[in-house]
């Protein structure tokens, strides 16, 4: 799980810079539906392998999800937590693998408005509406169902997951054309990928029931000798009326040894 967690991120980003180098993206999604078929056509090899990068990484988040989810006390946020990872990686693939099967027709199509106004469709349906708003959402979900569902998270790891996580649901908002959501969504996804990174590195101390904080145990409370009857109920007989305190008897709490 580690391992996939791991080549994941570092999958997801190497495609996305290299998407920028060879196809401007994600800006050059905001051009005409002709000026995007036209770029893609240019570097068709390039930008597809690249987008089919992506989508793997991206996709990785399923059988991550799934084994980190078995390892997971079991609670009913740590089902719900497996089931949006899943739901995650597998809205992001949707989105992005039109790119290399379904946009390279599109564009070398002969009729040129038809082409423009599929890619249209399938920009706006599983490009914005499936890819990026359901997976914004169930990536950040899966986050802090995550965080929720660990036994005792680290502050640190959980204040940075949190925020990465609302960072993400701030890409919401991009359709809307709010000032600055789009830059609030890249700072969460570079935030997350760092928070990714570290669970992959601290999974086995996280998931470790050890993690969580012990309860302190109960007082030991030595126990004397019946007065008068000159016997103790500690280390051996006393000889007179009192209290025979058992070797080794305290009457608080003792540290527990790790």
């Amino acid at each position: 799980m580690r391992s996939i967690l791991a080549l994941g991120v570092i999958a997801a980003n190497a495609a996305f810079i290299g998407l920028g180098a060879v196809f401007g993206y994600p800006d050059v999604l905001a051009e005409p539906p002709a000026m995007i078929l036209a770029r893609f056509a240019a570097n068709q090899t390039a930008v597809s392998a690249w987008f089919l990068l992506l989508a793997l990484g991206a996709g990785s988040l399923i059988p991550v999800a799934v084994l980190l989810g078995r390892r997971l006390p079991d609670r009913p946020v740590a089902a719900l937590a497996t089931q949006a990872g899943v739901l995650a990686g597998l809205v992001q693939i949707i989105g992005l693998i039109r790119w290399p099967f379904a946009v390279p027709a599109l564009a070398h199509a002969s009729d040129r408005a038809t082409a423009e106004t599929v890619f249209a469709v399938l920009h706006g349906y599983l490009g914005t509406g499936v890819g990026e708003t359901l997976g914004y959402l169930f990536t950040a979900a899966w986050t802090l169902l995550l965080l929720a569902a660990l036994p005792a998270p680290p502050l640190w790891f959980r204040a940075l997951g949190t925020g990465a996580a609302l960072a993400i649901l701030a890409g919401l908002l991009v359709p809307l054309e709010l000032p600055g959501a789009d830059l609030v969504n890249f700072v969460g996804y570079l935030a997350w990928s760092g928070w990714a990174l570290c669970l992959a590195v601290l999974a086995d101390r996280l998931l470790s029931p050890e993690t969580a904080p012990a309860p302190a145990p109960a007082p030991t409370v030595g126990t004397g000798a019946d007065a008068g009857t000159g016997t103790g109920t500690g280390a051996g007989a006393g000889t007179g009326a009192g209290v025979d305190p058992a070797p080794g008897a305290g009457t608080g709490a003792r540290r527990p040894t790790r």
